[in-house]
């Protein structure tokens, strides 16, 4: 695939971009290295000041860049514009919390005085996806920025604008020139940048074939990686869940970003006491929800983001159809819409083997599994190669801690959807990766922890 803003809403090709030369890749390789030594001296004062400057910019043109991500992607504007705010927000977060999260720890030991350093490893590669644009980068950025690192990135070839104002805002904020690049460069392309020995460390979010391969060429290099990969994440709703609540919720868990997000809730895991119940009203909301162009504000649900990933989508709701599985509503591609549009679909009913027990579904697809307790409960959510996010409706207390305990995953919400927060470390298990974001954990993951010794 070519590096181009392809509109998914309407097929049409905007603007089409060269990958750098090998010439071009070198001189920002070089320029990143030069500038690391003289950023990693400068305070963090200085750094938090330049961080809480992207935040402001960010903010001010929340709406020109929130229709850059819904031309380049297909998310709804007002999802978008809700993106670029959590941005923001991640920024200030950093700038604030930073300094204490890197401080000097001190530890008791036989010397006269020991403790534990935080230093930056250098420059960074990050290769992140389409589906969260801005979101994605910034939550490595803010962090590895206020550690002193250096960054690089190869954003998905399908947002190439949006990466390119990325870099621009955080020059705009006054941090060094070269401390983060953008590189136009095509997947082929990365393998020779990890081999460069001056990039320290990767992170990588995207599919499990691309972090398998990322972390094959670090690894022949002895070089960290922080993977975030896909999931196929459980929404469980007991019986003595607030019914209401947990369908008005799983509604926004599985059609955010149009369905394309690695935390959204895709297997719907329900008790038989209150299965029929929600199956009815979740069928009437995805019925009732408004797709079309996403830059109109009343939108629910936009297209996808490529065709190919409307074609795989298809093929895995038509073979697990063609397996006996039922279709309560949707099913088949918008054909008379321009674009990748697919719409709200709700699957049950699966026999064994159909794509719904191992494959994640990147799209508006929620599909639906009924079981008798608890146990089956657990036993179907856990029975994934995945482990990303998982939610659980209970109201019961024993079944609260029961679900927190023996639940595989990074993170398990309570009566709440999953999703990313800056306080708090993201990441996976199993397939779905290994590492954190976000919190203490996700500035930590790209330090040299050093032991210091004085006697």
């Amino acid at each position: 695939m070519g590096i181009a803003t392809i509109n998914p809403a309407t097929g049409a090709t905007i603007k089409t971009f060269e990958p750098l030369s090998g010439e071009s890749i070198e001189a920002k390789l070089a320029l990143a290295q030069q500038v690391f030594e003289p950023y990693r001296r400068t305070t963090m004062s200085q750094r938090a000041q330049w961080l809480n400057q992207a935040a402001e910019i960010l903010e001010k043109d929340k709406v020109s860049f929130g229709k850059l991500m819904t031309t380049e992607m297909g998310k709804t504007i007002k999802g978008a514009i809700a993106e670029v705010q959590k941005c923001a927000l991640v920024c200030r977060y950093y700038a604030e919390h930073a300094a204490e999260f890197l401080a000097d720890v001190p530890a008791a030991t036989d010397a006269s005085q020991s403790f534990v350093r935080y230093q930056p490893l250098g420059v960074i590669l990050a290769v992140m996806p389409w589906n969260f644009p801005f979101w994605q980068v910034f939550r490595f950025a803010a962090p590895a920025l206020m550690a002193g690192n250096v960054g690089l990135l190869k954003h998905a070839s399908n947002v190439p604008q949006c990466a390119l104002a990325i870099e621009e805002i955080i020059q705009q904020a006054g941090f060094p020139e070269g401390v983060f690049q953008t590189l136009l460069i095509g997947a082929d392309q990365v393998a020779g940048i990890i081999n460069d020995e001056r990039v320290k460390a990767a992170t990588l979010t995207g599919s499990e074939a691309a972090g398998a391969s990322l972390a094959a060429a670090a690894g022949k290099q002895m070089k960290k990686t922080v993977l975030e990969l896909g999931g196929s994440d459980p929404y469980i709703v007991l019986e003595s869940a607030d019914l209401e609540a947990a369908v008005a919720t799983g509604v926004t868990a599985r059609m955010l970003n149009n369905g394309q997000s690695c935390i959204a809730a895709k297997r719907f895991i329900l008790l038989e006491g209150i299965a029929d119940e929600f199956e009815r009203r979740l069928v009437e909301r995805f019925q009732n929800l408004k797709i079309g162009d996403p830059m109109e504000e009343e939108i629910d649900v936009g297209p996808l983001a490529t065709p190919g990933i409307l074609a795989d989508l298809a093929q895995q709701v038509q073979a697990c159809v063609d397996q006996g599985a039922k279709v309560l509503t949707g099913g088949k591609p918008l054909v008379n819409l321009p674009g990748n549009f697919y719409p709200p679909t709700i699957l049950t009913d699966f026999p064994v083997g159909t794509p719904a027990d191992t494959e994640e579904f990147f799209g508006p697809v929620a599909l639906l599994f009924r079981v008798s307790n608890l146990d089956a409960a657990i036993e179907l959510a856990n029975n994934t190669p995945f482990g990303l996010g998982a939610s659980a409706w209970t109201t019961d207390e024993e079944e609260k801690q029961r679900l927190i305990n023996e639940l595989e995953a990074g993170a398990v919400f309570i009566n709440g959807l999953v999703k990313s927060d800056p306080r708090l470390p993201f990441g996976g298990i199993k397939r779905s990766g290994y590492g954190r974001e976000l919190a203490i954990q996700g500035i930590q993951e790209f330090v040299n922890i050093k032991t210091v010794w004085i006697r």
